[in-house]
């Protein structure tokens, strides 16, 4: 009996055990570092006479008020960017899944080439392609889509347009893992049972297929609103997002509280943004589906 308890015992324990490496790795990269930003965000002074802990929370203040423009528009450029590279991905996802047969690997492996060169290195190659004399630039002259002394380097668009690419291959995955789960024979019992292709994607596929939506947007989302490389390269001032701000707060006037106010309250809108994001999606429908 005692023997058998024991191994009860030891059985109800392993799930907490093969738990305890990735709870230990999020405690000391992510719980650590957040906490220490909290307290970085409290802190008062100055960079000559030292910074004092003494529960300055109107760092959060001066933060929000002072750039609530560009949290703004770090999350109107993210969702922008978000939402095309859905509307790309989720095509070439269902056709990789569906339709590609003997050229599944290497289309997949077309997805994720980009990877083999520098991040930095991918963002500077789009300053060619929409420099002033590119070819790009000329066609769209010629095509009437911009004015003579137009222009798409420094402006929105570009920046939009490096974001969508750098985070694509981050959306195109997880549908094509999504779409490629689905038992065929669902889609096929659609057909039989007389519903148009039309419906049986939007009752079937599109429903099947949401966890690689819910994965994909998010994994596109949430480092694309942090970013800051492609508004300082292919955008001006007029462009940079709230990542060029914490990052010239860190590194440039070197105002740590501050800085870390906008990272904390960054990271505090992105987990309200997820937890609203996955409730109107369904958690329920979304663990149903990806069973």
């Amino acid at each position: 009996m005692a023997r058998l308890l024991s191994l009860r015992r030891r059985r109800s324990a392993l799930p907490y055990l093969l738990l305890a490496p990735g709870l230990l790795w999020l405690g000391v990269f992510y719980l650590v570092p957040a906490l220490n930003q909290v307290y970085v965000s409290l802190q008062d002074g100055t960079l000559e006479q030292g910074y004092l802990f003494d529960w300055n929370w109107s760092s959060y203040g001066d933060a929000l008020a002072d750039y609530r423009e560009q949290f703004g528009r770090s999350i109107g450029y993210a969702a922008t960017a978000t939402a095309i590279a859905f509307v790309i991905s989720f095509p070439l996802a269902y056709f990789i899944a569906f339709k590609a047969g003997r050229l599944k690997s290497l289309m997949l492996f077309l997805i994720i080439l980009p990877f083999f060169t520098s991040y930095l290195v991918r963002t500077i190659a789009w300053q060619t392609i929409l420099a002033d004399d590119s070819t790009v630039v000329g066609a769209a002259k010629t095509l009437g889509l911009l004015d003579g002394d137009g222009r798409l380097l420094a402006t929105r668009t570009a920046v939009i347009a490096g974001i969508t690419y750098n985070f694509l291959p981050f959306m195109a995955l997880p549908l094509y893992v999504s779409l490629e789960k689905i038992d065929r024979r669902l889609i096929e019992a659609a057909t039989d049972l007389y519903a148009s292709r039309g419906v049986a994607f939007r009752r079937v596929t599109l429903p099947l297929a949401l966890p690689g939506i819910f994965a994909g947007s998010l994994l596109t989302f949430i480092p694309a609103v942090g970013d800051f490389i492609n508004a300082q390269l292919l955008g001006s001032s007029r462009q940079y997002m709230i990542g060029n701000v914490i990052q010239s707060r860190f590194l440039v006037v070197q105002d740590y509280p501050v800085a870390a106010a906008l990272s904390f309250l960054l990271m505090a809108a992105l987990l309200v943004a997820v937890l609203l994001y996955a409730r109107a999606l369904g958690a329920r429908n979304l663990t149903e589906s990806a069973v």
